[in-house]
């Protein structure tokens, strides 16, 4: 069965709108945190931005110390966010683009066109033993930029997968060959292939025909969701749905 890693920034998002600034508020992140590790998923996921719009440093200290299960921790490839990962030493780090005027991320990290930076950061988080992924395009050339950096991971990026859910059957193929073309490509070259942004309870059935996944990071579905069934009801609801992805025959080289 896929992983499922449960992002948890849009709870944190609920309590800025009205606790902007305060030392507290809700809803809790780490509370929502609590209720998805209940409810039987894989990992925690949260991005601590620059500007701090959701996800506050004191959350992500207390959702290290409160979880059992791991931390994928999000982050821009910054001086300040690369030392913050090693003092926190999450599970795994997942490294993304970061743009101010961004209501959420919009597109993959550009690899190839800063390898050495992420080699250098790559290298200094493993020799801590996080693992380190990359937040990309499903692009051949951002797969191979990735072998350069030494990183472990991909994320694919899905939401152009996502957007063309309803449009035409042709163009929802395109975007799906385009994930399977980069799934095979990077299981061949033993990188862990995870995948996340913009998947939904309607469309995640589609997913299911991409091979070598390991791990899906959905957060917004998920804590909309919430709103309406509660925080475990809607984690449940979306293991049900993983739990109908296909044994692979081409099995992942990780596991």
């Amino acid at each position: 069965m896929l992983k499922l890693g449960v992002n948890i920034d849009h709870v944190a998002t609920v309590r800025q709108a009205r606790y902007r600034g305060a030392s507290n508020g809700e809803p809790c992140p780490i509370e929502a945190a609590m209720a998805c590790e209940a409810a039987g998923c894989y990992g925690i996921t949260a991005h601590l931005r620059e500007d701090r719009r959701h996800i506050l440093d004191q959350d992500i200290w207390n959702l290290k110390q409160a979880l059992a299960i791991p931390l994928n921790f999000e982050m821009a490839n910054t001086p300040e966010m690369v030392g913050i990962a090693e003092q926190l030493k999450p599970t795994s780090v997942c490294l993304v683009p970061e743009k101010r005027e961004e209501l959420t991320t919009e597109g993959g990290l550009d690899v190839a066109g800063g390898i050495a930076r992420i080699r250098e950061t790559a290298q200094r988080l493993q020799d801590l033993g996080i693992e380190v992924s990359l937040f990309i395009d499903p692009d051949l050339h951002q797969i191979e930029a990735t072998l350069e950096t030494g990183a472990q991971a991909v994320e694919l990026h899905t939401g152009p997968f996502a957007e063309s859910f309803t449009d035409s059957e042709a163009h929802l193929a395109e975007e799906l060959q385009r994930l399977t073309r980069a799934a095979e490509r990077g299981n061949a070259q033993n990188l862990k292939i995870n995948a996340g942004h913009g998947l939904n309870y309607q469309n995640l059935h589609r997913i299911h025909t991409i091979p070598h996944l390991s791990e899906l990071n959905i957060g917004h579905s998920i804590v909309s969701r919430a709103l309406t069934v509660g925080m475990s009801a809607a984690v449940s609801e979306m293991l049900s749905l993983l739990q109908t992805h296909p044994q692979d025959s081409r099995k992942p080289s990780h596991v």
